[in-house]
């Protein structure tokens, strides 16, 4: 199913395009709770590589337990003022947070992955290493890059309710207890889908498209990557004007299992109860319990609540993000996206 006629530009022609001279200043967000890297050596090391560029900076790193939207919002307020780039060193919820408020702002967004997966900064051709990441920020280009949007809240990588959540609260607690490796989030999958959940039922309205429908979760991806992996294949709309949405049936414990290994297999668009479609704009309406009026929504693995019915888009102006050279160009980045794949 798809909705929409052909893919739109990476961006339509009459946004503006923010420029950044080579030594704009920098103010960066540093979580010291994000990937498994120690945060103290993280703060120095990049300290010290822009100290020694000679590149104006600013770090600021957020604690445990501080408001990080708000921490974000502030350092891309100053970056604007100063027409600088803020940059997110974190993980993927942590690259969220600053993204929305450069995407707020119409401020560049620069980014250092610190997180498991980082398929965003990988998509993009940013490495993953601390010290290759920022050698890269020193001399990337502002290209505009297409985010997608949940009631307004901005998703880089994917938007999900239902069963996902569930699995993201699970890994988290799971990586607390045990580390933040790719084999402990496999096993916290495993234990989450050997639980009883509840099943969601979906009003899903498409343009005039209208459906009543049963699933265990909806996952929207703004990720090609992410998908291709799993083996959901077929939506190069995606960056050009499209999101895509995957829907799981409800099925039982062995056959939700055999899904799960599909997926690591990167199988799982071969399943029988998996649909998956590409939109630009879609109204999700959950049937909730009386008096209940907010849905619980993972975006880019944040867990939020937000107000129904749910509203699903393409937003209609880019993140400026800061691409390293080599990747800048589309064929760049679709080279950075396959040579980052495992």
């Amino acid at each position: 199913m798809s909705t929409g006629g052909t893919p739109t530009e990476r961006h339509p022609p009459d946004t503006p395009v923010v420029q950044r001279s080579s030594a704009a200043p920098l103010v960066v967000v540093l979580n010291v709770r994000s990937g498994h890297h120690d945060a103290h050596e993280t703060h120095a090391l990049v300290g010290r590589l822009l100290t020694e560029s000679g590149r104006r900076h600013q770090l600021i790193t957020v604690e445990p337990g501080a408001d990080i939207l708000e921490i974000a919002r502030r350092g891309a307020v100053q970056a604007l003022a100063e027409e600088g780039i803020v940059v997110a060193a974190g993980g993927d919820g942590t690259v969220n947070a600053v993204a929305q408020a450069a995407h707020d702002a119409g401020c560049p967004l620069g980014v250092l992955p610190q997180g498991t997966f980082n398929y965003f900064g990988r998509t993009h051709g940013i490495p993953t290493d601390t010290q290759e990441a920022t050698h890269a920020l020193l001399s990337a280009q502002v290209t505009p890059v297409q985010v997608g949007l949940v009631n307004d809240r901005v998703f880089l990588v994917n938007a999900s309710l239902g069963l996902y959540p569930e699995l993201l609260e699970d890994r988290e607690q799971f990586k607390a207890r045990f580390g933040r490796h790719r084999l402990v989030a496999f096993v916290a999958a495993i234990a989450t889908m050997l639980r009883e959940h509840r099943r969601l039922r979906l009003g899903i309205e498409l343009g005039d498209l209208v459906r009543e429908v049963r699933a265990s979760t909806l996952f929207v991806g703004n990720n090609r990557l992410q998908l291709e992996q799993v083996g959901i294949h077929g939506h190069q709309g995606i960056a050009n004007g499209h999101i895509a949405a995957v829907m799981l049936k409800p099925v039982g414990i062995p056959a939700m299992l055999g899904l799960l290994l599909r997926g690591a297999l990167g199988t799982l668009g071969d399943a029988d109860h998996i649909e998956s479609f590409q939109f630009r704009h879609m109204t999700v309406r959950p049937w909730l319990p009386y008096g209940t009026r907010r849905a619980k929504v993972a975006a880019d693995g944040e867990i939020m609540w937000l107000r129904t019915p749910l509203v699903l888009r393409v937003s209609p102006r880019p993140l400026y993000l800061m691409v390293p050279p080599a990747a800048a160009s589309p064929a760049g980045q679709e080279q950075a996206a396959a040579e980052s794949a495992p």
